[in-house]
């Protein structure tokens, strides 16, 4: 099985759905995302835009979720280009790990008794 992320106009997902390896498969059995976009936009629309996702987390960071946002070439996470979902932020002060594409709180100071 395959799952695939539904993105609205800004990249956020609005849905995930699973589909069966025989519509992501060409005629040798070789798996290709082109395919199972084209079986989601029959299905659901041909305006509408998907990305494979994988949940054991194989591709793109993470899973994603309804709420998440795919982020492509993005040079802000540190790395010249990014291919990824990411969760909403949980908190203002949280900030994304360069590596991990997880959000992290704020460091907190440690405190010395003297």
């Amino acid at each position: 099985m395959a799952h695939f992320a539904q993105l609205d106009d800004n990249n956020v997902v609005t849905q995930v759905i699973v589909v069966s390896n025989d519509d992501t498969t060409d005629s040798k059995g070789v798996e290709a995302e082109s395919i199972g976009v084209a079986f989601c936009q029959k299905l659901l629309g041909a305006e509408t835009n998907w990305k494979q996702t994988s949940y054991n987390g194989n591709m793109r960071g993470n899973y994603a979720g309804i709420g998440y946002t795919y982020m492509s070439n993005v040079a802000t996470l540190g790395v010249g280009s990014t291919d990824i979902f990411i969760s909403p932020q949980p908190h203002n002060s949280w900030s994304i790990g360069i590596t991990t594409a997880s959000w992290y709180p704020p460091s907190t100071p440690v405190m010395h008794l003297n």
